[in-house]
């Protein structure tokens, strides 16, 4: 067989490979067999030296059309190759547009968030200042600055978390309260602070208690500062969280740490007052504990206690959430239970 047979064979069967190729990959090998660096035409080029002179340039120019010709028809069958992919993907992703589109589940606030956000907002327009402090807290500020030093029997009170001798998972916010009254200028104003945050106590794990929750102590603290003060303050919190209907009592208590120490009830949101399961047939519910700061605490800190007083409260963050809102275990807040979380929205509030 002479080249220009051979080139004719090659026209034949390399436009038929070609047009067989169905993928890239056979594609590109198609293309190396036939016009590659060790492909058939480039063979064919090298046998140019059998092909007497004077026909050579008829050879060579046979030759140029014909890898003319392959690189076209590939370039074209590559074109088509693509071309296919994307409409078989196009088709694997069609959409039908007319169907009813998926409904976006939203997240929600947390309702013990819910009570801090509102707090927070309602303190700072009162011109208190939001203090935040770190939960592994020193023996120091946590207990002995607050006027239980390390022998006070009210020590048996707190079911602590210790981490040493002198370090432990906090088990009241107060510490907080420590380290700002210490370091505050009274010659610039008065002191008026909220400490919101977690603490831990080794506390039994059921419906009503759990080892952490959320705690928010206030602390107030100027001349003349007097229980009208607190009385009045803690009223406004109540109304403001519970509803103005609300109704307050206050009732002599014990904390190391105020002196005369109160806890405050509200009127049962429930029965109005008349009793029932919820307030245990009293008509009153226990929302918070409170009192008149205690002169040693004042003292500990470098404040003179003979010119400045001041009271403190503790509001469970929780235990505001559970009452507001109805919740009948207090596992719920920590459980992420998106169905719990959902009743929350905004829009269902």
């Amino acid at each position: 067989m002479d080249l220009f047979d051979r080139l004719k064979e090659l026209r034949e069967r390399g436009l038929a490979e070609i047009a067989k190729a169905n993928d890239e990959k056979n594609l590109n090998d198609v293309r190396v067999k036939l016009i590659g660096r060790k492909g058939e035409l480039t063979e064919i080029l090298h046998s140019m030296s059998e092909v007497a002179p004077e026909r050579r340039r008829e050879v060579g120019q046979k030759v140029n059309n014909l890898r003319d010709l392959f690189n076209n028809k590939l370039d074209d069958a590559k074109d088509n190759i693509v071309q296919t992919l994307v409409e078989q993907r196009l088709e694997e992703e069609k959409i039908d547009v007319t169907l009813p589109g998926r409904r976006m589940h939203m997240g929600s606030e947390h309702p013990i968030n819910i009570i801090l956000d509102d707090l927070e907002e309602y303190f700072i327009g009162m011109g208190y200042e939001v203090v935040q402090g770190p939960e592994i807290e020193t023996d120091h500020y946590c207990f002995e600055m607050m006027n239980l030093p390390k022998d006070h029997p009210a020590r048996d009170m707190q079911a602590t978390f210790y981490i040493d001798s002198e370090n432990l998972l906090r088990s009241q916010t107060s510490g907080d309260q420590a380290r700002v009254l210490e370091k505050h200028d009274f010659t610039k104003g008065p002191l008026k602070m909220v400490g919101p945050g977690k603490v831990y106590r080794r506390d039994d794990d059921d419906a009503t208690h759990s080892h952490q929750f959320m705690q928010m102590e206030g602390l107030v603290v100027d001349r003349h500062i007097t229980m009208g003060d607190l009385k009045g303050t803690l009223e406004m919190i109540a109304r403001h969280i519970f509803g103005q209907d609300r109704e307050t009592r206050l009732r002599p208590s014990y904390f190391p740490f105020t002196e005369p120490s109160v806890e405050m009830d509200v009127s049962c949101f429930n029965c109005d007052g008349k009793g029932c399961p919820i307030c245990k047939f009293t008509g009153w519910i226990e929302v918070l504990g409170a009192g008149m700061v205690h002169p040693n605490v004042l003292e500990n800190a470098g404040v003179d206690s003979k010119n400045y007083s001041g009271f403190a409260f503790g509001v469970g963050l929780d235990r505001f959430a559970i009452l507001k809102y109805g919740i009948d275990d207090i596992r719920d807040f920590y459980t992420n239970d998106i169905r719990f979380l959902g009743q929350f929205r905004k829009e269902e509030r």
